[in-house]
């Protein structure tokens, strides 16, 4: 055979998932959900990898409205926890588990994680800002209510007094779990965020 068919073999050998039995571990799926899981990746990414790009032209068949490779582009990186440029099975199942069955507490951490974008342990108004300006791009125009350009901003500015609660500018994983927790209104934002996943 050619060389690009024993390629082929030898990167879907290398990226086999670890045993279900593992994953089964790591996750709260049933070794069921994981195989319907496995081949619904498989069947989108042979490679059993999926990069950047093919994680933003998924994400853009979701929001046809809207623009979504900013906030294609955060997620990835947030599900890409060894910083490897790709997604694996893997990632992708653990951090789907944390998002669809974990604790409050589990969604919140993965929620952080999400915010802090250079991943230094703390979240700035920068970095909120951002991801809710790609949130915001990602929904699009037709948002009900429709929102204003400014929205995202004043979002920010209201959701970050709130939380940086020593008032240092950076809002660390404590005072974000405190602030999320205690309030209402910061906890129902988070769930839009949920189905936004």
């Amino acid at each position: 055979p050619d060389s690009s068919d024993s390629d082929l073999e030898l990167s879907s050998v290398r990226h086999q998932p670890e045993g279900l039995d593992q994953l089964q571990a790591l996750t709260k799926f049933t070794k069921k959900e994981l195989q319907s899981l496995y081949r619904g990746f498989k069947n989108e990414c042979p490679s059993g990898l999926v990069d950047e790009d093919t994680f933003k032209l998924i994400y853009a068949q979701f929001f046809p409205q809207g623009d979504a490779s900013m906030y294609a582009h955060f997620l990835f990186n947030a599900f890409d926890v060894d910083r490897n440029g790709a997604i694996s099975f893997e990632d992708f199942v653990v951090g789907l588990s944390v998002l669809l069955r974990g604790t409050v507490h589990e969604k919140l951490n993965w929620a952080f994680n999400l915010y802090d974008i250079n991943k230094d342990g703390y979240i700035t108004k920068e970095e909120m800002l951002a991801i809710m300006k790609s949130i915001y791009d990602m929904m699009g125009r037709y948002t009900y209510p429709i929102v204003r350009d400014d929205a995202p901003v004043e979002h920010v500015e209201k959701f970050f007094q709130k939380m940086d609660r020593n008032r240092d500018g950076v809002v660390t994983i404590e005072e974000f779990l405190e602030t999320c927790q205690k309030d209402e209104n910061i906890m129902s934002s988070m769930q839009l965020f949920e189905n936004v996943i």
